[in-house]
């Protein structure tokens, strides 16, 4: 059988040459003997080919230049077709053709043409129709027998379309690595083994399809060469270590309801917050780890509480969450946060109006009008919304003091640490000018101000609420104020309603509060 070879593209076939032992001939010696086979042969072919196409009608194809009987070419008959017809067909079965590239279990099967294979129809059509029709052509079918009637397709080779399909390939075949992190369970961190990735190696792959391209071409498949990729971390042990360190510490979370002056206390333990917080390693310095927070898990954890504290009472989630997040960052032990409320709805009964609405939630009636816009009058079974119960409280909460003002008992009574301070008389607002009952904060301080409406003077003002939301005016405590920068009001009367809805302490007495009671400082007054 022959050795196939190819040369630039082009399939071509080599064979051995014969021995004289392979044509034994008696009359002459056996150099003449091999002479006169190789002189004669070619003049029987052509007699029996003539005689044979005489024969069997066959001159039409031979005098037409068409492609003589039985040959053919990739396996397609050719037989009886012009040049044009017999490369149109070639062309027709090359384009059918397919190649499988294997990437472990991934098989895709392309055409010839996307790794630069292509037929040149004509040349192998010409090659077929000259079959038969020259004296090297019959010396070949002699050699070559049943062999001879296959032509050999003319191809080539496109290195560069092949690179490009290797590489538009590329990222479809990528497989990226995945560093090695840190994962929290039952409160402990646990290095997760990174997993490397791989890329198709396009030059490896072009270098064995180069080496080969035949080969290919006829197994009809290529195993595509891929590169490992590794991960850019690969060890987290000391992250790991400093994580566990962390996870060492039970924070506390302390919750503060500054209108019901409550508080609420809990433990948040590791096994807990490990759960909903994840840890991301630095890729360039894999000792060193940051938090990132599953808001989702968290606020599912927040609910929780909330559902102990009861009455709507609810806790700001992202506050919260960043209290948490920072305490188990700095290794605190505590993590605090304000305890809110929700607006609330109110049904209109007979004989309520805004004033005694407000008076009842401990809210001044001009912030329910402001919250009901186009509310005019009410009627008996209308709905209106109420402000939620801090709403007057816009300051950050100092939990440990609280100033507590009774209308009916006409006192202050001023509480640090949970405990009594001061025990004060005071004079609140006069009927037509009524203090507010409700819970409000120190929002202001100013040694000496000013109410133009009545030309009073008043030493340690401290605001504590605006009665109506869109004006300046606050209400507040005072100590005995002046009138025409002169006349000292209201000495003998602390004890009793004289004021115009502020709340009147002794000039000593509100001085000292002034003093002690910073901004956001609690006041409750209650009816």
């Amino acid at each position: 059988m022959g050795a196939k070879s190819q040369n630039t593209g082009q399939q071509e076939y080599a064979y051995p040459a014969r021995r004289a032992e392979d044509y034994p001939l008696s009359a002459a010696p056996r150099r003449n003997r091999r002479a006169l086979v190789w002189f004669l042969l070619p003049a029987l072919l052509v007699l029996v080919t003539a005689v044979g196409m005489a024969a069997g009608g066959l001159s039409f194809a031979y005098a037409r230049g068409r492609v003589l009987p039985g040959v053919g070419a990739l396996g397609v008959p050719l037989s009886g077709l012009s040049p044009a017809e017999a490369a149109a067909a070639l062309q027709a079965q090359w384009d059918q053709q397919t190649i499988e590239l294997h990437n472990g279990d991934l098989v895709r099967p392309v055409g010839p043409a996307a790794l630069g294979l292509a037929i040149d129809a004509q040349a192998t059509a010409a090659t077929a129709v000259a079959k038969g029709r020259s004296l090297d052509s019959l010396r070949a079918l002699a050699a070559k027998r049943a062999a001879w009637f296959e032509t050999p397709p003319v191809w080539h080779f496109d290195s560069a379309a092949a690179r490009q399909t290797l590489t538009d390939l590329a990222p479809a075949l990528a497989v990226a690595p995945v560093d090695a992190g840190i994962q929290i369970s039952d409160g402990r961190a646990m290095a997760v083994p990174a997993v490397e990735g791989r890329a198709l190696d396009v030059e490896a792959t072009l270098a064995a399809l180069s080496a080969d391209p035949a080969g290919v071409l006829h197994d009809g498949q290529l195993s595509l060469a891929v590169r490992p990729v590794p991960a850019a971390v690969s060890d987290v042990s000391a992250a790991v270590g400093e994580a566990n360190r962390l996870l060492a510490t039970t924070v506390t979370l302390e919750a503060y309801d500054p209108v019901g002056d409550e508080r609420f206390s809990w433990p948040v333990e590791p096994a807990v917050w490990g759960e909903w917080l994840r840890l991301a390693v630095d890729p360039y310095t894999a000792g060193l780890f940051t938090w990132s927070l599953d808001r989702q898990i968290g606020v599912t954890y927040l609910d929780t509480l909330e559902a102990q504290m009861g009455d709507g009472r609810y806790l700001d989630e992202d506050a919260t969450l960043a209290a948490l997040s920072e305490a188990i960052q700095s290794q605190g032990a505590t993590a605090t946060t304000r305890v809110r409320y929700p607006e609330r709805r109110h049904t209109v009964q007979a004989g309520e109006t805004l004033s005694s609405i407000g008076f009842d939630y401990g809210i001044p009636y001009p912030w329910i009008q402001q919250l009901n816009p186009g509310v005019e009058s009410l009627s008996v079974g209308q709905e209106i919304a109420i402000p939620a119960a801090d709403a007057l409280l816009p300051l950050p909460v100092v939990p440990d003091k609280r100033i507590v003002v009774s209308l009916e008992e006409q006192r202050t009574r001023v509480y640090e640490g949970g405990q009594l301070k001061w025990d004060w008389p005071a004079s609140t607002g006069i009927a037509d000018s009524p203090t507010a009952p409700g819970v409000f904060q120190v929002q202001s301080h100013e040694p000496n101000a000013y109410a133009g409406n009545w030309d009073l003077w008043m030493p340690s003002f401290m605001g504590i609420y605006r009665p109506v939301p869109t004006s300046d005016f606050m209400n507040g405590f005072h100590g005995f104020p002046t009138r025409g920068n002169a006349q000292l009001l209201w000495t003998g009367d602390l004890g009793r309603r004289v004021t115009y809805g502020c709340i009147l302490l002794s000039s000593e007495n509100a001085a000292a509060l002034y003093e002690w009671a910073e901004e956001g400082v609690v006041v409750e007054v209650r009816p």
